[in-house]
């Protein structure tokens, strides 16, 4: 069962972030304050979640949050500050884009860059253990993959429609075959060194 609140009584947001492996594409984030009663048998892990399962708890977990926010960091700026400092930097605007002002951010994760002086609280796994930050993986999961469906539509070969954009070995073939586009990471390795022993 997942908890409710880090801290009892106080308005905390749960935060966390979708993408940061893959070779194209963004880096997205949520950032979800939901009620103190919010329950819903389905909600967890977005990554122990179906597909179909996601895109039913999304309209819910808009409907129901005291606020909610989606920030999506593009492919150039990872490849400017990296994609650690951009999954911290989408969450950052996430949280900016917020209605109600949290006073502690729990973060998926054992790693972030401080905001605005509000506390927060690094929970590694944290999305199978807070609804808030569960409900957040699942709001950064959902608007990531929905963009790279669109984008699938422009470059069908690479085929993100499936694959999201993760390094698959097909996703790989297709950069080999027909290089990369301005929507891949640049500063990732986009093929792996070939290594081939003489035996």
């Amino acid at each position: 069962m997942l908890l409710s609140y880090h801290t009892e009584g106080i308005v905390e947001a749960g935060c966390d972030e979708a993408g940061r492996g893959p070779l194209a594409g963004p880096v997205s984030a949520a950032a979800v304050i939901l009620p103190p009663d919010f329950k819903h048998k389905l909600l967890n892990d977005s990554k122990q979640l179906t597909e179909k399962q996601r895109d039913l708890l999304r309209p819910i977990i808009e409907k129901e949050a005291i606020s909610f926010a989606v920030s999506i960091i593009d492919n150039h700026k990872i490849d400017e500050i990296n994609i650690l400092n951009a999954s911290f930097y989408a969450m950052h605007c996430a949280v900016n884009q917020l209605k109600t002002k949290p006073e502690a951010l729990l973060i998926d994760g054992n790693r972030f860059n401080p905001y605005n002086g509000v506390p927060h609280h690094c929970i590694i796994k944290g999305d199978g253990k807070y609804l808030s930050i569960a409900a957040a993986s699942v709001l950064a999961k959902t608007y990531r993959d929905e963009l790279m469906e669109k984008l699938h539509n422009k470059f069908p070969m690479y085929n993100w429609k499936k694959n999201k954009g993760y390094p698959t070995k097909e996703h790989r073939a297709a950069i080999r075959e027909f290089g990369a586009t301005d929507y891949h990471r640049k500063s990732f390795r986009l093929l792996p060194e070939q290594l081939k022993l003489n035996i």
